[in-house]
């Protein structure tokens, strides 16, 4: 192996184990100066980098031709969280298809790898050949801020079919396929982009829950995995820093992942900007932490000054000893020998790459995958399929929505539910209520809605918000017609247990909105089912 690194100088090893990102929808001068002069050879992409497929397929030439012209060995690694349904960067760059949890409703191992194939055709053909997915976690808990969605749902052999099925699909679409979030961000309360949360189990319990996915994943060929920034007491014990991440923890990377799971493939860290490692070690020292403990890329997705200040701070660890040069040399090998995998200087996807594509089969895929996850929960006084006369009037309430978890992607279409709708009904009326209403607000809904015949209301996480699911009671207990449509995550029916007719997309997004209503109406019938349970209903 040492052939890859032998004409190789320190400085370019050592910007082998970064991946960086930037503002803006051509290259910056940072992150030219970082490809150029610290020879980074990785590079993230968020929605703000992105317009359209055109300037995205502009962007990633760009950045390979820059690190070409500047003597990188191998292409750079151009990474991606297109996890599809709301943690889709591409935005109107690509198709737009089911969210995992939305595929959990399908079941269907056979669609979440053609999806999976589809968007990695997509991926490679604008030139980005990383994907940072699939989740892997399992959503045991409900109250779970940052995964619910993102997960396929709260059965670990469900998660783990699924999960092996995903990445045969990226990968056969010649795509790097990455596990998140290593050993399992599911059962958490917190937000780990905000603070450092806890999984308090035991080896026993990770062993029956939370690996069984992973495991699974990586006996599928999985590329890479990446940390999560979770502190897991009863395997990290021993360690000399207490409650750290597990991003940092040799117990977690080397002794769990590497040793026990048998993984031998790239392992990335989630990115060190995050509040559970800026509010910790910086992400500075956590960057050099992550490689102490036996990790090969350092995600530092946003400021320029913490990814110059990261290459530095990894080299002076390396001039005093606090990280071996054995540990870089390894870190970068398993880099080069994933690089050289799936990429080449005589490999990059040409202009009529995009082109090439069937566009048509995708967006067919893509409606066949929302028609089958949306998912009716209840319907007990046999409101869906609405048969409503022509005079009678039908009150919509959707969400301006905020997101809830920093992770996710803004693309919240609003007034689409009332446009399909209104195709298909004379009289609707509707009022776009914010994410938290008040209680002037409420009584002001509640008012206007008392003509309605029929009520839709679409709520967003309302489980985890009182104000929300305060509306939704009050609207139940109304005597109306009343049709819950969750949005976001199905767990809403436990804020309202009394709603008799409830509806699930599992996502804020057109398609899911147009599957939906296409139920309302009862063009299609809803066919997915719950991928986690309802305590108590």
């Amino acid at each position: 192996m040492a052939s890859n690194t032998s004409n190789m100088s320190l400085q370019e090893q050592i910007g082998q184990l970064l991946v960086v990102g930037f503002a803006g929808t051509t290259p910056s001068e940072e992150i030219i100066d970082l490809i150029q002069h610290h020879h980074v050879g990785g590079i993230i992409l968020f929605s703000r980098n992105i317009q359209n497929t055109q300037q995205v397929y502009a962007l990633t030439q760009k950045l390979q031709h820059i690190a070409q012209v500047a003597g990188h060995h191998y292409p750079l690694l151009i990474a991606i969280d297109q996890e599809n349904g709301l943690v889709s960067r591409l935005g109107e760059g690509g198709t737009t298809f089911p969210g995992n949890m939305a595929m959990g409703a399908t079941d269907s191992e056979q669609l979440v790898h053609d999806v999976a194939q589809t968007t990695g055709q997509e991926l490679k053909a604008l030139g980005i050949n990383m994907n940072l997915a699939p989740v892997a976690d399992v959503n045991n808990n409900p109250a779970n801020p940052v995964i619910g969605i993102r997960s396929f749902g709260e059965d670990p052999q469900q998660v783990a079919r699924l999960t092996a099925a995903a990445v045969k699909g990226y990968q056969q679409a010649g795509v790097i396929s990455t596990l998140k979030h290593f050993p399992g961000h599911g059962d958490t309360a917190v937000d780990s982009h905000l603070a450092l949360p806890t999984i308090p189990y035991t080896m026993e319990r990770l062993e029956e829950v939370e690996l069984v996915p992973f495991r699974s994943g990586i006996a599928a060929d999985a590329a890479s995995v990446m940390t999560a920034h979770i502190y897991l007491p009863h395997i990290m014990q021993h360690e000399a820093q207490s409650a750290l991440p597990a991003s940092l923890s040799p117990a977690v990377i080397r002794g769990l992942l590497r040793e026990k799971l048998g993984f031998a493939g790239v392992i990335v860290s989630d990115c060190m900007e995050m509040s559970a490692i800026t509010d910790t070690v910086g992400a500075e020292q956590g960057s050099v932490m992550a490689l102490q403990a036996g990790t090969d890329l350092v995600l530092v997705s946003h400021l320029y000054s913490r990814q110059l200040d990261s290459l530095k701070a990894i080299a002076a660890a390396l001039e005093t000893g606090a990280l071996s040069l054995e540990t870089v040399q390894l870190a970068v090998e398993r880099v080069l020998e994933l690089k050289k995998r799936y990429l080449s200087w005589d490999n990059l996807p040409a202009p009529t790459a995009l082109t090439a594509l069937d566009w048509e089969s995708h967006q067919q895929l893509s409606d066949r995958a929302y028609a089958l996850s949306t998912t009716l929960v209840r319907n007990e006084d046999a409101l869906i399929p609405l048969h409503v006369k022509p005079a009678e009037r039908i009150f919509v309430l959707t969400q301006q929505k905020n997101t809830l978890s920093k992770v996710e992607d803004k693309h919240f279409p609003h007034e689409f539910l009332v446009e399909c709708i209104r195709q298909r009904h004379e009289h609707v009326q509707t009022i776009f209520i914010s994410s938290r209403p008040a209680a002037q607000e409420c009584s002001e809904i509640l008012a206007a809605s008392s003509t309605a015949d029929t009520i839709i209301m679409a709520t967003v996480n309302a489980y985890l918000d009182q104000r929300q699911a305060g509306l939704m009671q009050c609207l139940a207990h109304s005597g109306r017609r009343i049709i819950g449509l969750a949005v976001g995550n199905p767990y809403d029916l436990l804020a309202f247990p009394q709603l008799r007719t409830y509806l699930v997309t599992y996502e804020y997004t057109r398609p899911a909105l147009a599957a939906a209503v296409r139920v309302l109406f009862g063009e299609t019938q809803a066919q997915g089912c719950l991928p986690v349970s309802l305590p108590g209903l």
